[in-house]
């Protein structure tokens, strides 16, 4: 395992060092903290929506609810990780799950395929984080995609100033963004109320 000054993930002082059983959700604001409000396997923004995931599920009493063995995650990852943990033999091996506030997962043991976006391992404790977590689920892989093209068209500045199609390409796909995001909102001030025999403004119905 690499040293722990490589970690992806920093955590600070929590809160409280472990949670009764049952109360571990409790410990989801200072994840969301740490984690920057991302799961901690896919790094998939999801905020209050988090689980919150026992890194080890074999561990028992205090050391089960932890702060350092909770971890943010997505439903997917919670409920595709679940109880899984290497047996003694698969650690021997080298399989095992990839512990991103001790060492660098992401540019180490896994990398993303620049044509398909799916992510791959380069090692056995890569592999294994990458199949048991379903990393490359069509949510996922669709999503690293967007943001690459995104990523790409934002990039070209001499194409956005020197080319009209490029910059409506650029606007077209942020448009897709936005419309996979919360439907629009009549805006209104907090507080402000209607005129008198104003109508309630519609929302276009999904």
């Amino acid at each position: 395992m690499s040293s722990s000054s490589n970690a992806r993930v920093r955590r600070r002082k929590p809160a409280k060092i472990f949670y009764p059983g049952g109360k571990h959700r409790q410990a989801l604001p200072d994840l969301l903290r740490d984690f920057d409000r991302r799961c901690a396997y896919s790094m998939q923004h999801g905020g209050e929506r988090l689980a919150v995931d026992h890194f080890n599920p074999t561990l028992t009493g205090k050391r089960r609810n932890h702060h350092a063995n909770l971890f943010p995650a997505t439903q997917h990852c919670n409920r595709s990780k679940w109880n899984a943990w290497p047996s003694a033999a698969d650690r021997k091996l080298g399989l095992r799950f990839l512990n991103c506030c001790e060492e660098l997962d992401y540019g180490a043991h896994i990398f993303e395929d620049p044509v398909s976006h799916k992510v791959f391992g380069v090692t056995p404790a890569g592999r294994y984080h990458i199949r048991h977590c379903d990393l490359n689920d069509s949510v996922y892989v669709q999503e690293r995609k967007q943001r690459a093209e995104i990523r790409a068209l934002l990039t070209q500045t001499n194409a956005i100033v020197q080319n009209p199609a490029e910059f409506l390409a650029i606007i077209a796909k942020l448009g897709e963004v936005v419309d996979r995001m919360i439907r629009e909102i009549p805006f209104r001030r907090e507080g402000e109320l209607p005129l008198e025999g104003e109508p309630l403004p519609s929302v276009p119905e999904a």
